[in-house]
C-alpha cells in the first residue's frame, strides 16, 4: 500500500517517536566488515532528524566510523510496538563549545572521574560528539489505542494472522532535507 501521508505529518510523527525513545542501537561496520551495535542515548535532535550522541574518544566505534561513516540507528518502544530505523552518515567532533552546549550532568556517570580534567565534566578531553545525518528513515507508528494493539497481537498469536498495529512509513533524504524538516525542533 502506498504511503499517502504528507511529509509534515510523517516528520511530526517521527519526531515524537525519536523524542519518546531514549536509547538507540547504534550500528557501525568494523574494518573486517562485521556489523557492531551498541546502545547509545540520543543527546539531542537537531535540524529535523540529525541526531547527536556522546562518546569516549578511545571508543572502538570511532575507529569503525573512520573506516566507514555509514551507520544505522534502531529505536524500539516495547510498550507501543513502534520502531524507527535511521540510515545515515556519522561525523565526530570534539568542539568544546558544542560539547558545553549539549552537555548533560549524567554524562559524569558514564565517563567517571579519573582525576584532573578527566572528571566527566564538559571540559573532559575524553568527550567527543557524534552527529548522525539521516539519509533515510523507516518507522512504524501505531494508529490504534493500546488495548486494540494488544488485541491485534493476541489475535495474531491465536490465528496466525499478521497483527495490524500501525502504519509503516518511509522518509527519503529529499523529504528529510525539506524546509519543514529543517524548521522542526
Amino acid at each position: 500500500m502506498a504511503d499517502t501521508t504528507g511529509t509534515t505529518k510523517k516528520l511530526d510523527d517521527l519526531y515524537k517517536l525519536i523524542d519518546g525513545i531514549e536509547i538507540a542501537m547504534f550500528t557501525t561496520r568494523r574494518a573486517d566488515g562485521q556489523l557492531v551495535s551498541r546502545p547509545m542515548a540520543t543527546q539531542e535532535r537537531v535540524t529535523g532528524t540529525d541526531l547527536w550522541f556522546v562518546t569516549d574518544v578511545s571508543s572502538h566505534k570511532l575507529d569503525e566510523l573512520q573506516f566507514d561513516p555509514h551507520v544505522n540507528l534502531a529505536y524500539y518502544n516495547v510498550k507501543s510496538r513502534e520502531w524507527v530505523s535511521v540510515a545515515g552518515t556519522a561525523q565526530v567532533t570534539q568542539d568544546r563549545n558544542l560539547i558545553k552546549e549539549l552537555y548533560k550532568p549524567d554524562w559524569k556517570a558514564w565517563f567517571g572521574d579519573e582525576g584532573g580534567d578527566r572528571d566527566g565534566g564538559p571540559n573532559d578531553p575524553r568527550l567527543a560528539l557524534v552527529l548522525v545525518e539521516a539519509q533515510s528513515v523507516e518507522y512504524l507508528v501505531t494508529t490504534k489505542p493500546k488495548p486494540i494493539v494488544l488485541f491485534e497481537v493476541a489475535k495474531g498469536i491465536l490465528t496466525g494472522s499478521k497483527p495490524n498495529v500501525g502504519e509503516q512509513r518511509h522518509l527519503t533524504e529529499r523529504e528529510l532535507r525539506t524546509d519543514a524538516a529543517r524548521e522542526a525542533r
